[in-house]
């Protein structure tokens, strides 16, 4: 059997959908210390905005990225918080992802300095619970996004997986 007998796919490639996008507004990090696993901090959210074609609303204070730096060049992102929409219903967010780059840009970030988004590897996979009827198609699908981190705020871009 040759290699591309082996890797044939007749199914359908998967469509990216832009749900919003979501700016989170941070206070500066809460610093645990270095553990055994690496230096864990979390980052107190404290509102926001989101904006799309599938999804408005706000991001309410009282959210956290637990965020477990594991090398000067690796971070792994672990956030949660809660959407409320415009028209009052609340989706909880889970937000897992990894966010890499040089160790002298993850520097300049560290230290407040703008840095070009490009030039940073940020991706995520956001799960999304709600009670709402309407929004019951958010805890059916699989989602997956990219992001920005500024001095006071990441910018995330989610899309719906197709």
């Amino acid at each position: 059997m040759s290699p591309t007998d082996r890797c044939t796919y007749s199914g359908p490639t998967p469509a990216l959908e832009h749900l919003a996008t979501v700016v989170v507004q941070v206070d500066p990090p809460q610093e645990v210390g270095v553990t055994p696993q690496g230096r864990r901090r979390v980052i107190p959210i404290v509102g926001g905005t989101v904006r799309g074609a599938l999804l408005n609303g706000r991001v309410l204070p009282g959210g956290a990225d637990f965020q477990l730096i594991r090398s000067p060049t690796f971070t792994d992102i672990h956030a949660r918080y809660v959407i409320e929409t415009d028209e009052g219903h609340r989706v909880y967010v889970e937000n897992t992802g990894i966010r890499t780059g040089s160790a002298e840009d993850i520097a300049r970030l560290a230290r407040g300095e703008p840095v070009d988004p490009a030039r940073i590897y940020f991706r995520s996979y956001p799960r999304f619970e709600t009670a709402a009827p309407e929004l019951a198609w958010l805890n059916e699908h699989l989602f997956v996004g990219t992001g920005a981190r500024y001095p006071d705020r990441v910018e995330l871009n989610f899309f719906r997986l197709g």
